[in-house]
């Protein structure tokens, strides 16, 4: 099979992310079935929801593409991932000016997350982090980081840790031992937050350490 250009395979490992249990081999049989071959950047654009969940479907026999353990919304981000619109997540929140030195005695925090302003990443697969000061009285989204380029990187779990080295503390749905050792050697506390969660309201319960006595 014909190497795919970098930016489409790029655009396919992000959309395999988030879709449970389809990994990238998994994916490209699907998109070779359904538009046909050799992918191309025309071909991605031509991907529906419906195509995309009836595939997914017929992988484990749901012809009708029902009942297949995927939610409606992932398979509508990764319809648009396919398509490249990767940065376009309508329900991102908007960064906020920071310069040092505005929040005393604040700590920065890493949250994974595929959508919106969610708590909903795995470490190993998330889409970005975002990155918000926190402080006991205040908090403020300061930067979004993408993790597409950690698909290329030589040790996946140690580049996602580089990304986010300036953090105190970071907030996944999970984490691996051998990828959080990685992230604690980097200085970074990771905390595992199972359920999806707000991350505003994450961080307003996390507050609460700072009145803690030391």
């Amino acid at each position: 099979m014909e190497a795919l250009p970098r930016e489409l395979a790029l655009r396919i490992a992000l959309a395999s992310r988030i879709l449970p249990g389809i990994d990238v081999p998994r994916l490209l049989e699907i998109l070779h079935e359904r538009v046909g071959s050799p992918l191309d950047d025309e071909k991605l654009k031509s991907i529906t929801v419906t195509n995309l969940k009836t595939g997914l479907g017929s992988l484990d026999g749901e012809e009708d593409g029902e009942d297949i353990g995927i939610g409606l919304a992932n398979i509508k981000l990764a319809v648009r991932y396919l398509w490249g619109d990767e940065a376009e997540d309508e329900d991102l929140p908007e960064i906020m000016p920071y310069k040092e030195d505005d929040m005393p005695d604040s700590i920065r925090v890493a949250i994974g997350s595929n959508s919106g302003a969610l708590i909903n990443g795995h470490f190993g697969s998330c889409i970005r982090f975002l990155v918000y000061q926190l402080s006991k009285d205040d908090y403020r989204l300061v930067d979004i980081r993408s993790t597409i380029e950690a698909d290329s990187a030589e040790d996946r779990n140690l580049f996602r840790a580089n990304l986010i080295k300036d953090c105190h503390v970071m907030f996944v749905q999970s984490i691996g031992g051998p990828a959080a050792a990685k992230v604690i050697r980097a200085d970074i506390y990771p905390i595992k937050i199972p359920d999806v969660t707000e991350a505003v309201d994450q961080l307003k319960e996390f507050q609460k350490v700072f009145d803690a006595p030391p």
